[in-house]
């Protein structure tokens, strides 16, 4: 898979567009790679989606175990191989477990989880699969999570697909030319593994 747009340096940047590749350069792990080579194409969308994604990634009200595991559940539902590779780190980091993350990675619902992560899970693959969450569920996630933590959970969902579509599309590669993490699998095979 040959990536469809040539990486973008801070030398070719307009002028006014490198204060944004500042602030990226501040929090992103692959510098102005990943989503953001694809996003600064189109500055003024950049800008909007870098503050979107800094609130839900570094300011966001859902602790950051589950959010990291939100992220990756959306990587294995996109085949997002960048995304699952940028974030298995942060997700360790975090406290996720490893068991978790492997049965993940295989496509299958994780034994280990606990409490917590088995409603991000059930939450996330049901909105990311079915586009919708089961009133039980809902119920369950606000009064474990609260509201705002539900809105946020939602929104960081629905913000990955975005991010998930842009480096698929974009054919945005493993740095270093390291092997995929995640197998290709068609969506009817994830979508069978995921809601077993």
């Amino acid at each position: 898979m040959t990536e469809r747009l040539a990486q973008i340096t801070y030398e070719a940047l307009a002028p006014e567009v490198r204060p944004l590749a500042d602030d990226i350069l501040k929090v992103s792990s692959a510098a102005l790679g990943g989503p953001y080579n694809a996003l600064l194409r189109s500055p003024d969308m950049a800008r909007r989606c870098f503050d979107l994604l800094d609130y839900l990634r570094f300011k966001t009200s859902v602790n950051k175990r589950l959010n990291e595991f939100a992220i990756l559940i959306q990587a294995r539902v996109s085949n997002a191989q960048y995304e699952w590779w940028a974030h298995e780190p942060i997700a360790r980091r975090a406290g996720l477990s490893d068991a978790v993350m492997n049965d993940l990675r295989e496509c299958r619902r994780p034994a280990a989880m606990a409490d917590d992560e088995r409603l991000v899970y059930d939450f996330c693959v049901q909105l990311s699969l079915n586009h919708r969450v089961p009133d039980a569920l809902w119920q369950q996630a606000l009064a474990t999570l609260g509201e705002q933590s539900v809105i946020d959970l939602t929104v960081l969902s629905g913000t990955y697909v975005m991010v998930s579509m842009l480096l698929n599309a974009t054919q945005v590669g493993i740095p270093g030319g390291g092997a995929a993490p995640l197998a290709e699998l068609d969506p009817v095979q994830i979508r069978q593994r995921l809601l077993a």
